[in-house]
């Protein structure tokens, strides 16, 4: 039998080797997985994992290179202040990737880590502190680990705070999330429509690609989708404007 330990990158033979996971931690020959780029938990017998190896961020790069077309607007005589972002997250490691690729793109963004089901009790907080205007709400969540109510409550109190869909524009959702549910509870854009895995950055491309879209322009929301890992599958949305600000002269 393999020796697994925890760090370890491993995939599950029962389900086709689909998902690259990292070992958090193994009791009685159950080892507790962390997806390296889905936002999926899991857990696995260690007879049904093979190691395999991976740099952990390296499907990251796809999305770095979708910055510049983003960020391509214009330069000339004009100045641009994107929108504020507010990004409320599960997993602490998905967060400062994320954090990171706000960071890469020179918008503002301020993160917080919360446990899924405290964030309803503390996110109103951080809208009055902050006052963002994109607020991304996400972690883990599956069909085993249901962590779909916790994001629909937080959605709520978010819309309570602010009911104008342009003026506080809410992603929220995480690997097989309940869509309907958060789409209907205020959401403008939420996984997971196909109950499938999103990737980690997949919140956070739509979230910047909004803060960089001209608040008097509504956002092609088909185009929008297509930037995400999954496209329509794996985020879903209502038609929204953008909330950056476009000043003259420079």
């Amino acid at each position: 039998m393999m020796m697994f330990k925890v760090g370890d990158s491993v995939t599950r033979i029962s389900h086709g080797n689909d998902v690259i996971f990292k070992i958090e931690k193994i009791v009685d020959e159950v080892a507790y997985l962390k997806g390296v780029n889905v936002r999926l938990c899991a857990d696995s017998n260690i007879n049904d994992l093979i190691l395999v190896t991976t740099k952990e961020n390296s499907s990251d790069r796809e999305f770095y290179e979708k910055l510049e077309k983003i960020r391509n607007f214009e330069r000339s005589d004009y100045f641009y202040i994107p929108g504020k972002i507010l990004h409320v997250d599960g997993d602490r490691e998905y967060l400062n990737r994320c954090l990171e690729f706000y960071k890469k793109a020179n918008v503002l963004a301020f993160g917080v880590y919360s446990p899924e089901n405290q964030m309803a009790l503390n996110i109103e907080k951080y809208l009055e502190d902050i006052n963002p205007d994109i607020v991304v709400i996400t972690g883990h969540d599956s069909l085993i680990k249901q962590n779909s109510k916790y994001f629909v409550d937080a959605v709520k109190v978010c819309r309570k705070y602010q009911k104008d869909y342009d003026k506080l524009i809410i992603i929220a959702g995480a690997c097989q999330s309940e869509y309907d549910k958060l789409i209907k509870s205020g959401a403008n854009f939420a996984s997971s429509p196909k109950k499938i895995n999103i990737h980690a950055l997949d919140p956070a491309i739509i979230a910047l690609s909004l803060s960089l879209c001209d608040k008097n322009k509504n956002v092609n929301l088909l185009e929008l989708l297509e930037k995400t890992s999954n496209g329509k599958d794996g985020i879903g949305g209502v038609s929204t404007r953008g909330v950056m600000t476009m000043g003259y002269p420079r």
